[in-house]
């Protein structure tokens, strides 16, 4: 049981839990404001059951032991009713047990995939839907066959990597080397040394946040970018802002929303999100943007199921669907499924080329 002052307040509050340190600390302020978009959308629709959405902010980019330390007090003193937010696997390993039998948790980032520990539902992309097609794209269009492996290190880009293994042998590819580095280190030299001396003509990037913008800056100053292709599934504006607009060139990136997407669901939100904040407003962006399905997400389940109760929101997952920035997003099981696109960096934004196929 969550405790009794969850049930005594008059607000349903999700602890959000975002990066607001660390690597991938440059996403932090884009997620809480778009954050209190989708809260105060969701309470001009009446709220949840008759209650106020309210979050409160946990930093996800401190310690996974710390931020499972401090989101264990929040639920023990019954001052959350649900989890959600973007941050790191390992983080969702830690406070993982926390919140088991007890709330929902909604995971937004897009992660590794086989997430399938009851109560947690996860609307972000997985390689199935956000490498294959894309690596396949890129082989075709670009004729990038050669790739070399460039990660944290820690679990999402270790078991990302290993799918890729996978859809190289189906794709015919082949891969030139792999290197992991520290997570938030402040020296690319030797790995962007590494992918010098290989015979790549790619680098897969599965770097977070502000390393991957040290990469693009140290690939860059060794002008590897005029001539060697790089792909990431997280790559955004801010990290594009950071690196500089010499260090993106050939720079490709698959994801399920990009700020520059011309239709009338993104353009609509960018709106509103401005409308809200100002044109100064922290750069809108596909890690923020997660946070925003993680609270439509729990909202189309409560309303699905009638009740926050986890055993029936458990039972009601299976079919939740609702059209947002992202489009149609649909839960099979625990896991949404939804279009990923591909998109070049031109400058500091993207042109988005294509909607990917998985499968084709």
């Amino acid at each position: 049981m969550a405790g009794v002052a969850s049930r005594a307040r008059a607000d349903w509050r999700v602890a959000l839990v975002i990066p607001l340190q660390g690597p991938a600390g440059l996403f932090g302020p884009s997620c809480e404001a778009i954050a209190e978009l989708a809260a105060r959308e969701l309470n001009a629709e009446g709220g949840l059951l008759g209650r106020e959405v309210t979050f409160e902010v946990v930093d996800g980019g401190d310690a996974p032991e710390r931020v499972a330390a401090e989101l264990g007090e929040l639920v023990a003193a019954g001052r959350v009713d649900a989890v959600s937010g973007w941050h790191i696997s390992s983080v969702r390993h830690a406070i993982a047990p926390v919140v088991a039998g007890r709330l929902p948790y909604v995971y937004t980032s897009l992660y590794e995939g086989g997430e399938r520990r009851p109560g947690i539902f996860c609307c972000g992309e997985t390689p199935r839907l956000q490498l294959a097609p894309a690596l396949k794209w890129l082989r075709d269009n670009v004729g990038a066959r050669d790739w070399f492996l460039v990660g944290d290190d820690y679990v999402w880009p270790h078991t990302s990597a290993a799918a890729v293994r996978r859809y190289a042998h189906e794709l015919d590819l082949r891969i030139a080397g792999e290197a992991f580095v520290r997570l938030g280190t402040d020296d690319m030299a030797r790995v962007v040394g590494q992918v010098e001396r290989s015979a790549c003509d790619g680098v897969l990037m599965l770097l977070v946040g502000q390393d991957a913008v040290g990469f693009n800056r140290a690939f860059a100053a060794r002008g590897l970018h005029e001539r060697l292709v790089r792909f990431s599934p997280l790559m955004e504006e801010n990290m594009l802002l950071a690196s500089g607009n010499d260090a993106t060139r050939n720079l490709f990136v698959s994801a399920a929303y990009f700020r520059s997407m011309v239709n009338a669901d993104a353009m609509d939100m960018l709106g509103r999100y401005v409308g809200l904040h100002g044109p100064t407003a922290p750069a809108l962006n596909n890690a923020a943007e997660s946070c925003y399905e993680g609270l439509r997400t729990l909202a189309s389940l409560v309303r699905r199921a009638g009740t926050t109760g986890l055993t029936e929101l458990n039972a009601a997952i299976d079919g939740v669907a609702y059209h947002g920035p992202r489009g149609t997003v649909e839960f099979h099981g625990p896991q949404a499924e939804q279009h990923v696109h591909l998109a070049v960096a031109n400058g500091y934004d993207f042109d988005v080329i294509t909607r990917l196929h998985p499968g084709r």
